[in-house]
């Protein structure tokens, strides 16, 4: 018996720090605001969790919109991306956390 309330207390607290895990990751996706902000000077530590290979005919805008993606979140990911030169293979990131 004091097994089983070990085991559901155990899970209860693992429960709840999953819910935390996973709210902490959804407010971290949030990008920061544009404008005089001191923080929103300073590069974003990246983590991309999800990449896709570029194929003949992508742009910028059609990846945005097969990811449903915002044009602000995809360019931040992407930062060295030049929309107008985009290749056949080239990697980028869909999805992710910008820290």
């Amino acid at each position: 018996m004091a097994n089983y309330a070990k085991a559901k207390a155990f899970l209860s607290i693992a429960a709840i720090l999953l819910a935390l895990v996973i709210v902490h990751v959804a407010e971290s996706r949030a990008l920061p605001k544009s404008g005089s902000d001191h923080r929103s000077k300073r590069k974003p530590i990246l983590l991309c969790t999800e990449v896709y290979g570029a194929v003949d005919g992508d742009t910028c805008f059609s990846i945005t919109k097969s990811f449903n993606l915002t044009s602000d979140f995809f360019t931040t990911m992407n930062p060295n991306l030049d929309c107008d030169k985009i290749f056949i293979s080239q990697w980028l990131c869909v999805n992710g956390l910008a820290l």
